[in-house]
C-alpha cells in the first residue's frame, strides 16, 4: 500500500467515525424526546432519559472534533490537487465545527430549565418548560443554519476530487450536488421551514454522496498514477 493509498484509506475511515453519531444525533434523539407542541411532555422525557441527552450533547462535541481532523485527513491527500481550494475546504470544516460546539449551549440551557434549581425559582414550572422547548427549537434552527456549511464544504472537496486524477470523477461531481442540496436546504429551513420536510424528500438522493465517497476511500483508496489534466 502506497503513501497515497493510505492516506486515502485513512481519511474514509476518519469520514466513518464522523458519520456514525450523525443519526443518533439529529434523528434518533429528536424523535425519542421532543414531543411536538407539549413542553411538559418533552421537559419530562429530558429528565427521564438525561443520560442519553447529555450523551448527545457529547456526540455534538466529538462530532465536531472528528471533522476537523477529518478536514485535515483530506488535505493532506487533496492539496497536491489545489492548495488554495484544500484549504478553503478546512477554513469552511472549521467554521461549521465552531458553530456546531455553540450549538451544544442551547441544548444544555434547555435540560438546566426542565431540572429547574435556585436560579430558576423566579419562574414557575410551565415557563421553565416553554423555556426549555424554547431553547430546543433554537438548537435546531442552528442545525438548519449549519447544513449550509455541511454543504459550503463539499463544493470545494468535490472539485478537488474531481480533478485530482486518483479519485472517480462521478464521485466529485456528486458530492458538489451534495453540497449544494445542503445548501438549498438550509435556505428553505429559514425561509420557508413547512416545506423542510417535503424539501428533505426530494433532496435524499442527493445526499448520498458523501457516504458514496466514504465508501470509495475505505474500500478502494486511490488509485497511484499522474494527475489528469486539470482546466
Amino acid at each position: 500500500m502506497d503513501a497515497l493509498d493510505r492516506q486515502a484509506r485513512t481519511a474514509g475511515w476518519l469520514y466513518l467515525l464522523l458519520v456514525i453519531p450523525g443519526p443518533f444525533v439529529l434523528i434518533y434523539l429528536p424523535s425519542k424526546l421532543i414531543v411536538r407542541g407539549d413542553a411538559a411532555a418533552t421537559a419530562a422525557n429530558l429528565l427521564a432519559h438525561e443520560t442519553l441527552f447529555r450523551f448527545g450533547m457529547v456526540a455534538d462535541v466529538a462530532g465536531s472534533v472528528f471533522f476537523v481532523v477529518l478536514a485535515f485527513a483530506l488535505y493532506r491527500l487533496l492539496s497536491r490537487v489545489d492548495p488554495t481550494r484544500a484549504a478553503f475546504m478546512v477554513a469552511l470544516v472549521v467554521v461549521s465545527s465552531a458553530i456546531a460546539c455553540v450549538n451544544v449551549l442551547p441544548n444544555a440551557a434547555a435540560l438546566a430549565l426542565a431540572r429547574g434549581g435556585e436560579s430558576l425559582t423566579v419562574l414557575d414550572q410551565m415557563q421553565r418548560e416553554a423555556l426549555a422547548m424554547l431553547f430546543l427549537r433554537l438548537h435546531s434552527i442552528g442545525n438548519t443554519v449549519n447544513e449550509t456549511f455541511w454543504g459550503g464544504w463539499l463544493l470545494p472537496f468535490g472539485m478537488l476530487v474531481y480533478r485530482s486524477g486518483f479519485l472517480p470523477r462521478f464521485l466529485g461531481a456528486w458530492l458538489v450536488v451534495n453540497g449544494a442540496a445542503y445548501v438549498a436546504l438550509s435556505g428553505i429551513g429559514l425561509l420557508r421551514p413547512e416545506l423542510s420536510g417535503k424539501a428533505f424528500l426530494f433532496a435524499q438522493p442527493l445526499l448520498f454522496g458523501e457516504l458514496a465517497i466514504m465508501l470509495w476511500l475505505i474500500i478502494k483508496g486511490a488509485n497511484q498514477k499522474p494527475l489528469t489534466a486539470t482546466v
